[in-house]
């Protein structure tokens, strides 16, 4: 598994303002609607459902929603960065700006934390999110993102 499979480049955007979490979520659910034929709603649903269990956003500006859905063929991902952090709540109490949210069949048990892991390895690395809040271009933000040594391990 790597990170060219789970996230399609037309699955990579630059937002502008975002005024709460929630829409944040519908931001990301319109482009999982619309490059991962994801149901928006459903979508929306259930990263707010996975939310209320405690706050993905997991420090230095960076949030990991994820959500298990039904009718879901394969997990696939949503990279976003924000032009202005949001408040999150995070565990370091710090806005986010980038924001990778991963979808996954409901069955998909092993999977699911294997992709969840590679995406939180290649987060974690600070050159990569420095490199990434550097670009503005979605096509850049995919290369970035996909070429790293950490999105090929898992």
């Amino acid at each position: 598994m790597d990170l060219a499979t789970l996230l399609k480049p037309a699955s990579v955007r630059i937002v502008g303002r975002v005024s709460s979490k929630k829409r944040l979520f519908v931001a990301i659910a319109e482009t999982a609607s619309a490059t991962l034929g994801i149901d928006a709603a459903n979508a929306v649903d259930a990263l707010i459902e996975r939310e209320n269990l405690g706050p993905t956003g997991v420090g230095k500006g960076v949030a990991l929603p994820h959500a298990r859905l039904d009718g879901l063929e394969e997990i696939g991902g949503v990279f976003l960065r924000l032009d202005r952090p949001l408040e999150f709540e995070s565990v370091d109490r710090q806005p986010v700006d980038l924001i990778f949210a991963l979808f996954a069949p409901r069955t998909a048990g092993v999977e699911h934390l294997k992709a969840l892991a590679l995406v939180s390895r290649t987060m974690r690395d600070p050159a990569v999110c420095a490199k990434l809040r550097a670009n503005s271009d979605p096509a850049a933000l995919h290369a970035i993102l996909t070429e790293t040594p950490a999105s090929k391990a898992a």
